[in-house]
């Protein structure tokens, strides 16, 4: 077989694996739930504070080294955090803030910029929090297959942070 033909299949399946790819979903949605005993206003109060958050950052028990800095006031729209860690860089900052639900941009440079948000709704004397994120994929192949695995790997870090808002706001 000559080159020129071994050249032609190699492009022909690559063209193959990114249309493939491109035919993934776009959008990626992670939720995770859990309730606890704690007031919604005590989970909305922590959640939109910067300092706060910190209180159950999930990623300070993920990584030790984790270097963050506070900007912005010390709650509501506008406040937020640079973050720095073995997986990366970037900040959070709080878009809005309602009764019950605080919206957070996310900007992680060339990994994206998603919405997260923690709602926190009363539930028969307790607190059903919900953590959850949505992120656009763009028309990037890679990060379309990687899209199939965001749930494993963004999941256990909402429980985690889930099991520190109810050990932080009990």
């Amino acid at each position: 077989m000559n080159i020129k033909k071994i050249a032609s299949y190699m492009a022909c399946g690559l063209a193959a694996l990114t249309v493939a790819a491109l035919a993934l979903p776009r959008h990626v949605s992670i939720e995770r739930s859990a309730v606890i005993k704690a007031a919604p206003e005590a989970v909305i109060e922590l959640a939109a504070s910067n300092s706060g958050y910190q209180a159950f950052n999930p990623y300070k028990d993920l990584d030790p080294n984790l270097k963050v800095e506070l900007f912005g006031p010390g709650s509501g729209v506008g406040s937020g955090f640079s973050f720095e860690s073995k997986d990366g860089v970037g900040h959070q900052t709080v878009a809005a803030v309602t009764p019950e639900q605080v919206t957070f941009d996310l900007d992680l440079g060339p990994f994206g910029q998603p919405t997260q948000a923690i709602s926190a709704v009363a539930v028969e004397g307790a607190t059903e929090v919900t953590w959850s994120m949505d992120m656009d994929l763009g028309l990037n192949p890679v990060f379309r297959v990687m899209g199939l695995f965001m749930d494993g790997m963004i999941g256990p870090n909402f429980e985690l942070g889930l099991a520190n808002i109810a050990d932080v706001a009990a």
